[in-house]
């Protein structure tokens, strides 16, 4: 007697639960332009590096004979896998078996997914395409729901714990909808396919039911939309573009919070990168210039990563690299309202400064403030009170910060760009008080102008002579600044910089151990 008969059982077991939903359905979901989950795994993941938990998870039926008949999968796939020889948990629902509505093994798999990426203290990657619970259960069984015993513990409890151990990563590759998009939501990165993707809090037909109304998962929850309002970083081409997407954001973060990003192979930047620093800025103070050039010409060559890039646009975000050290990049775009700081971009501020400081990695922030949104409408989207919030997640970060002045820096908003015990360097370009120079003069000098025989001119005299206060060496010579540099001498001051901070960095992490 031996057990070739159960070890013949558990190959077909596998065999069967690898055909996932089946031909039919596998068709269907590549007709649609999207791959399965299974195929998704292969091309983001090192090659044969994915090992599956629980292989044969689901149900079977058997028949008279007791011989298996059919397997119905988990419709979770869940394992460990290698990215770039790095160490990580993937996941995701299998669209072919319910359309990625939980069965009851799959949803056993989907809730252990953020346990099992605490618990080795690697980074998750969630690949979404998925429904929510549904109205007629998780398994055929008669009788109702009857929910989970009152002692079990949260989901949602482990999938907050991953967010402060792990980096996690969740890419919209289909429609999401429920706890799944909940999940997606709930990751330092978020990507979703451009044409395929949608995220709904409920679909088309609950919208109907509820409002009478038709409309298309694309008009409900489209990256179109989703880009626009923050519930998705960036926006990928095709799957293949999000892989590449996720990798890159990876390769800018440690495995979890107890260690340091390695660090890659520095790159010098070419002299002409930084000759065109000497002209960027335009004399014409009301004329605008790319702040995504300053960056490229400062960073490793080709490091930067923008995320978040068309929501709250007046704020760039993104990660790069500095003589190889992994840093995090806050810049004011003046493209956009002059650069100010609207309560879109005072969340998105306070989101990646959180994120930076969790993962111990530097933030340089390139400073064109002119402050606040004004208006109406700023004051219908509560302004002060989401770039108050900014402000002080700032001030309560522990990373080093090296802060450069390329031109405005004014009032309350500023305070966003300059961490603890910073350090700051200025352009000459740089200009700085309690209020843009227009906007103070015609407040703090409103009788003298209009007590003025041509208060116009009145105005551009005051303007002028005001001027010549806000420019940065009355700070070099209080030494409110550390250093009025030459532009083109930014990428040495700061390759400098990143090499005083690693011990800085190295005890940020024994705190966190």
């Amino acid at each position: 007697m031996n057990w070739k008969k159960e070890t013949d059982e558990i190959k077909l077991r596998k065999k069967l639960a690898k055909r996932q939903g089946g031909r039919e359905a596998i068709s269907l979901q590549h007709a649609k332009g999207r791959l399965t989950l299974r195929e998704r795994i292969d091309k983001l993941a090192d090659k044969g590096s994915f090992r599956e938990q629980g292989e044969i998870a689901g149900y079977s039926e058997k028949d008279e004979k007791g011989q298996i008949k059919s397997v119905v999968p988990a419709n979770f796939i869940l394992g460990f896998a290698k990215i770039n020889k790095r160490q990580v948990i993937i996941g995701g629902e299998d669209f072919t078996v319910r359309g990625g509505s939980p069965n009851p093994a799959g949803l056993r798999k989907s809730v252990y997914t953020e346990e099992l990426a605490i618990n080795y203290k690697v980074p998750l990657i969630r690949l979404h395409e998925g429904g929510g619970g549904s109205v007629a259960g998780t398994s055929k069984k008669k009788g109702g729901y009857g929910g989970d015993p009152v002692f079990s513990k949260s989901r949602f409890k482990s999938i907050a714990d991953s967010l402060r151990e792990v980096p996690v990563i969740s890419a919209a590759l289909g429609p999401v909808a429920g706890l799944p998009a909940a999940r997606f939501v709930s990751s330092h990165f978020r990507i979703m396919t451009k044409k395929t993707a949608q995220i709904l809090v409920a679909g088309p037909a609950i919208v109907e039911r509820a409002f009478g109304k038709k409309i298309t998962k694309e008009e409900l929850g489209g990256s179109h939309i989703h880009s626009m309002n923050g519930v998705t970083d960036n926006v990928a081409e095709t799957e293949k573009d999000a892989f590449m997407q996720i990798k890159n954001f990876l390769s800018y973060f440690p495995q979890s919070v107890h260690e340091l990003t390695p660090r890659g192979k520095a790159y010098d930047n070419k002299k002409d990168n930084q000759d065109i620093l000497m002209d960027i800025i335009p004399k014409d103070r009301k004329k605008s210039y790319e702040m995504r050039e300053i960056i490229n010409s400062i960073v490793d060559n080709n490091s930067f990563f923008e995320m978040t890039k068309f929501f709250g646009r007046g704020i760039i975000t993104g990660f790069a690299r500095i003589d190889g050290y992994a840093v995090g990049v806050l810049a004011n775009d003046s493209n956009f309202y002059a650069g100010s700081m609207s309560a879109q971009g005072a969340r998105k501020t306070t989101r990646f400064v959180k994120l930076c400081n969790t993962f111990h990695l530097p933030i340089i922030s390139l400073v064109d403030e002119p402050g606040f949104l004004i208006g109406s409408d700023a004051e219908l989207e509560a302004t002060i009170l989401h770039g108050a919030e900014a402000v002080l997640a700032v001030a309560e970060t522990e990373v080093p910060w090296a802060t450069i002045m390329i031109r405005k820096s004014f009032g309350v908003a500023a305070a966003a760009h300059y961490g603890p015990n910073g350090y700051v360097l200025a352009w000459p370009s740089a200009e700085s008080g309690p209020l843009p120079l227009e906007g103070g003069v015609a407040v703090a000098f409103k009788k003298e102008i209009e007590a003025s025989d041509n208060p116009e001119v009145k105005r551009k005299e005051i303007e002028k002579k005001m001027s010549k206060q806000q420019n940065p060496f009355p700070r070099a010579e209080s030494f409110s600044v550390h250093e009025i540099i030459d532009p083109r001498e930014t990428s040495a001051y700061l390759r400098e910089w990143v090499e005083r901070i690693q011990p800085q960095l190295k005890a940020k992490v024994l705190t966190a151990k």
